[in-house]
C-alpha cells in the first residue's frame, strides 16, 4: 500500500470496485471490496489521489475521504466513459476512473457539504410532490370531463369540481364515481399541505443563505430558484466565465462545427435539467411582464421580441442570460444592480 498514489473506485450499494496504481502507473491493487472493508481499506491507506464518479453517494464518500487525509476529485461520469476500454464493467470502470482523474485538462465536481445535500432534497421532493399533484389533478378533470363536468384551466378552478366531488347531496355525479374520485382528492389535499410545508422551508433556507438572497435579487429569480442554484454550485469558481455556467446547464446552442464553417443548433439541454426548467419557467414569468416594465433585462428582452424572435426563443434567451448574471453575483459576491449597463 505504501507504492500507491492514485485510487479509481467504482461506487455501489455494497460491492466497490478498486483500481490503484503507483507513481509510474503501474497496476497496483485491482481488488472488489464490500462496505465495511472498503472504510477500513481507505483508513489504513496513506494519503493519495482518489477519484470518484460524480453519482449517487459520491459527495458522501469525497466527504469521508477527506477528512482521511486523501486528496479527492470527483469527475463526472460522461468524461469518464471515452477512459473505459472495451466492454464496460466495474473492473475497467475503476480503471477508467484511475486513468480519468490523472488527466490535466480533466474537470471535477466540487464536493457539496451535507447542508447543501439536504436544501437539494428538499427540491427534489417538492419537485416529486409537485409532479404527482399534477397528476392527480389531470386524473380528477379526465374522469369528470367523461361525466360532462368541466372547469376552466388553472389549478385554483379546480375548487368547482371538487365542490361538486364533496357535496353529497349533487346528484350530477354517480355515487360509485364519487366513492372512486374522493381518495384522490383527499390525497389531493394531503399533497397540497405537503408541498406547502416544503415550501415553508425552502424560504427558511432562503433567507438564512447570503448567496441565495443575492441571486433572488435578479428578475425573474424567485427564492426557490435562488435557493436552488445557491445549493447545487458548491464553487461558482471552477466556471471561467458565464457562459460556461450556461453550457453547464445547457443553455447554450448545440454545435456541429467542421473546417471553419459555424453551425449552431438548439439549446444542448445537458446538464442540470431541473435548474434549466427554473431558469426557464422564470423567464417566462419576466416576459409575460415585459410590456409594462422598464427594467434592463425587460428592455433586452423587448428588444428580441420586436424582431419578430418566436417567445420560447426569447424565453431560453434570456434564462441564458439569467444564468449567466448568477454566475456573475455568486463569483463577485454582489446583488444584481437595476441599470441600464446591465442589459
Amino acid at each position: 500500500m505504501e507504492q500507491i498514489t492514485t485510487v479509481g473506485i467504482d461506487l455501489a450499494k455494497n460491492i466497490f470496485q478498486v483500481h490503484a496504481v503507483d507513481a509510474a502507473g503501474r497496476v497496483v491493487l485491482q481488488k472488489a471490496f464490500r462496505r465495511p472493508q472498503l472504510v477500513t481499506f481507505l483508513q489504513k491507506l496513506p494519503a493519495c489521489l482518489v477519484g470518484l464518479e460524480a453519482c449517487g453517494s459520491a459527495h458522501h464518500w469525497g466527504r469521508f475521504l477527506t477528512q482521511s487525509g486523501h486528496h479527492v476529485r470527483l469527475i463526472p461520469p460522461a468524461y469518464v466513459k471515452p477512459y473505459v476500454r472495451r466492454q464496460k464493467n466495474d473492473v475497467a470502470d475503476a480503471a477508467a476512473i484511475c486513468e480519468a482523474v490523472t488527466r490535466p485538462s480533466m474537470r471535477f465536481v466540487p464536493i457539496k457539504t451535507e447542508e447543501q445535500q439536504a436544501a437539494l432534497m428538499l427540491h427534489r421532493a417538492r419537485s416529486l410532490l409537485m409532479s404527482q399533484r399534477t397528476a392527480l389533478i389531470c386524473a380528477l378533470r379526465s374522469h369528470l370531463a367523461e361525466l360532462g363536468l368541466t372547469a376552466p384551466r388553472g389549478v385554483r378552478n379546480l375548487r368547482l369540481l371538487l365542490d361538486v366531488l364533496i357535496d353529497e347531496t349533487d346528484d350530477s355525479l354517480p355515487a360509485l364515481a364519487r366513492a372512486a374520485l374522493r381518495p384522490l382528492a383527499d390525497q389531493l389535499a394531503s399533497m397540497g399541505a405537503r408541498i406547502a410545508e416544503l415550501d415553508h422551508q425552502l424560504l427558511a433556507w432562503h433567507r438564512a443563505n447570503a448567496t441565495s438572497q443575492r441571486l433572488a435579487t435578479i428578475p425573474g429569480v424567485g427564492p426557490v430558484t435562488a435557493s436552488a442554484l445557491a445549493a447545487t454550485v458548491a464553487d461558482p469558481a471552477m466556471f471561467a466565465s458565464g457562459r460556461e455556467f450556461s453550457a453547464f446547464l445547457g443553455l447554450v446552442p448545440r454545435q456541429s462545427s467542421s473546417g471553419g464553417k459555424v453551425k449552431l443548433g438548439g439549446i444542448s439541454k445537458m446538464g442540470d435539467r431541473y435548474l434549466r426548467h427554473l431558469l426557464v419557467s422564470g423567464a417566462v414569468a419576466l416576459l409575460s411582464h415585459a410590456r409594462t416594465r422598464k427594467g434592463p433585462l425587460d428592455i433586452w428582452a423587448k428588444g428580441l421580441m420586436a424582431k419578430n424572435k418566436p417567445i420560447k426563443v426569447v424565453a431560453v434567451a434570456l434564462a441564458n442570460k439569467m444564468a449567466r448574471i448568477a454566475w456573475a453575483l455568486m463569483v463577485r459576491g454582489e446583488t444584481f444592480r437595476l441599470t441600464t449597463h446591465a442589459a
